[in-house]
């Protein structure tokens, strides 16, 4: 297989909403580069990057996934995202690993919320990008107000390189208003379009179009802006010199069409690729740092250097292990070489290395700067991790995920299978760093999280079908902490008696609130040996174990200072046991005398939402006990800040993506403990209550 230079390289991320047709296209590219023999259809069940049987199922995309082909000697990387919220993870992973961007709007249903969102992803890495309208074969597309809506919602210097030729069922090609030639397609799928003069009806608003694109592109070059304004005829290797350096730099931000059924237009996105997107030699370093240090370096892309490259994607596959999926940002790497995980400090082989066709693997001899590739069975190596060449360790900066915004609890069905749950959950969460599963120490439950209810519907499907494992959802108990308003002491006395030894123990013990978040105090005032201190340690243990069973509901009790202050002993019946109890004996009956409440958790929550749907939403977090703390603008966008008790944060993604029409996004971290309403928390502990008189049964 030929070995592409780094030069001949470009690797392109395609972002959008969901259902804008990412895969369709990148299809269509394959199939017009003649990479593939047939035209793969997402709704057929024949796409070459939608292979996982539950992306099948679903008509979805839910995994990332890599192709390449060869269009004009230059090989093209193709990263295909999820442009659903629940799989976004995968989606900046692919913005992570990517030199530029397609970012697909639909031409019947102009910019979308997850347009907006891919928008800021691509932002954070500052790619360079093209806007691609899909779908233009449909009624009601309508290419110029997509443009206008771009230009509005989502900002930049946004132009139009196109005419599209026809619309809806009449779509037939394009004008290209730098070439000023008319690209016509015969619809049948081939990606073969064919130059002609333009269409008389056309040319007028070809050449207005036009005006204003060479504008533009002047506008990117000063020496060429200052002949532009003097009317001086501009060579058009100036023009495309000028407009290459534009998208480069993000100047100016092209937009075409495509229909991708009939495989229209699909050329003119191809030749844009090669002749305006950067190779990996021209994009700026990637950010990194010393291994063991804080200090940053930049890791500039240069084949010459040692090798460096970051893992963004991990694929479990049941026969093979772990495929790692590799971009190289510095150097290059042979099969069978030994390299350094820098991130974990451990040393691996790369027995092999591929390149990817979506779920087919192509062995290869070496990857180069800015290949992207993958490697099977590291030890050790997961997402995030670097690699790189043991005489010169460095640590590429991680791809920054988004956080988990719904949490569900786990029960097992089936006796006996909780071992092969937590195994396969924590190999599924090796494998995607957005899914997080943990224990609760204090509920006992099994609590998963993610990014959205589909989210947790696929990592659970998955568990099933790979480990043959099943579960059931169950709401996740609130962790409330139990504390005291009020001061209060009460005497503990154990007293037993059997054939042979007793025990003995007595206490009195005088309890006090703490500031909120200051834990437990223990004072020993005892004076005279009437408790003698031998047997202390063993008063202030039982007061431990007395807080962490808790006494109005059984939640943990925190912020108490205990004080020992009086007590008796029998020579011979007392222990550590007895005074152990009557020191839980004496906090138990103290504790409900100083005035007792629950505390409950509470989130700081930032949602953003479009601007209409400001007061819906604002509403409904009051409607949750929340509390605004305030409104920020963000664009078109308003970014609520909020407290909300994490009680009533359940299914909270479900109800503002309903409220909001999918264009709400939120996200949570625990802020404080609070106290809960009288009348709220009187329910919480009758329902405590209950529970536990149904476990005595």
């Amino acid at each position: 297989m030929r070995e592409y230079k780094s030069t001949d390289i470009r690797n392109v991320v395609l972002v959008s909403h969901g259902g804008a047709g990412k895969t369709s296209l990148a299809e269509c590219m394959l199939h017009t580069a003649k990479a593939t023999q047939r035209l793969g259809r997402v709704d057929d069940g024949t796409s070459l990057l939608d292979y996982a049987d539950d992306e099948v199922e679903r008509k979805i995309t839910i995994n990332l996934s890599v192709a390449h082909l060869d269009w004009r000697d230059i090989r093209i990387n193709i990263v295909d995202t999820p442009g659903y919220a629940d799989f976004y993870g995968d989606t900046k992973a692919g913005v992570r690993a990517a030199d530029a961007a397609l970012v697909l709007i639909r031409a019947d249903a102009g910019v979308e919320v997850g347009t907006e969102k891919v928008w800021e992803f691509l932002d954070e890495y500052l790619l360079p990008r093209a806007i691609v309208v899909t779908r233009m074969d449909k009624e009601y597309a309508d290419f110029g107000k997509v443009i206008e809506q771009a230009k509005d919602l989502l900002g930049g210097p946004i132009v139009p390189v196109q005419i599209p030729v026809g619309v809806s069922e009449a779509f037939s090609g394009v004008v290209d208003l730098l070439a000023m030639k008319y690209y016509k397609y015969d619809r049948s799928g081939s990606g073969a379009g064919m130059m002609q003069e333009i269409p008389a009806e056309l040319k007028d608003r070809a050449r207005e179009m036009r005006e204003k694109l060479i504008e533009s592109i002047a506008e990117c070059d000063d020496t060429l802006l200052e002949a532009y304004l003097d009317g001086k005829e501009i060579k058009p290797e100036a023009i495309q010199a000028a407009y290459r350096d534009g998208i480069r730099t993000g100047k100016i931000i092209p937009v075409l069409c495509v229909s991708s059924y009939f495989s229209v237009g699909t050329q003119q996105v191809l030749d844009l690729i090669i002749s305006g997107f950067p190779n990996p030699l021209e994009i700026s370093g990637v950010k990194g740092r010393k291994p063991g240090s804080d200090d940053t370096v930049e890791i500039k892309p240069n084949p010459d250097e040692p090798f460096a490259a970051l893992v963004f994607k991990t694929i479990s596959e049941p026969h093979v292990g772990d495929m790692s999926i590799i971009r190289v940002f510095r150097g290059s790497i042979g099969e069978g070489s030994e390299v350094l995980n820098s991130t974990k400090n451990i040393s691996e082989k790369l027995t092999q290395l591929y390149t990817l066709m979506g779920r087919e693997r192509r062995e290869v001899n070496r990857l180069m700067t800015g290949d992207i590739g993958a490697t099977v069975k590291l030890k050790d190596t997961a997402t995030n991790d670097t690699l790189c060449d043991k005489t010169s360790p460095v640590v590429i900066e991680p791809i920054k995920f988004p956080k988990p915004v719904v949490r569900d609890a786990i029960r097992a069905l089936s006796k006996g299978d909780e071992e092969k749950i937590s195994s396969g959950l924590a190999r599924l969460q090796q494998e995607d760093p957005t899914f997080a599963m943990v224990v609760d120490s204090e509920t006992k439950q099994t609590i998963i999280s993610g990014l959205g209810e589909l989210h947790l519907d696929v990592v659970l499907k998955r568990l099933k079908d790979r480990f043959n494992v099943a579960v059931e959802l169950t709401k996740p108990l609130v962790a409330y902490r139990e504390t005291i308003k009020g001061k209060a002491e009460a005497q503990g006395k154990y007293k037993k008696q059997t054939g042979g030894r007793g025990q003995y123990g007595d206490v009195w013990i005088r309890i006090e609130p703490l500031e909120r978040s200051k834990g437990f105090e223990f004072v020993d005032k005892i004076v005279g040996g009437v408790v003698p201190s031998k047997y202390v340690p063993a008063v202030e243990k039982g007061l431990v174990e007395a807080m962490e069973e808790g006494v109005l509901a059984g939640y943990k009790v925190v912020d108490i200072r205990a004080t020992l202050y009086d007590g008796s002993y029998h020579e011979v019946d007392s222990s550590d046991m007895a005074f152990k109890i009557a020191a839980s004996m004496a906090f138990k009956k103290a504790f409900l005398e100083a005035k007792p409440v629950l505390l409950e958790p509470i989130m700081n929550v930032t949602v953003t939402v479009p601007e209409e749907y400001l007061g819906d939403v604002m509403g409904d977090l009051s409607g949750k006990r929340g509390k605004i703390l305030g409104i920020d603008s963000k664009g078109h966008l308003q970014v609520v800040r909020a407290q909300v008790p994490l009680a009533e944060l359940y299914k909270y993604s479900t109800t503002l993506r309903s409220m909001t029409q999918g264009r709400g996004m939120f996200e949570s971290e625990f802020s404080h403990y609070e106290e809960v309403p009288r009348e709220i928390a009187q329910k919480i502990v009758d329902e405590a209550k209950a529970a536990k008189e149904e476990a005595k049964k």
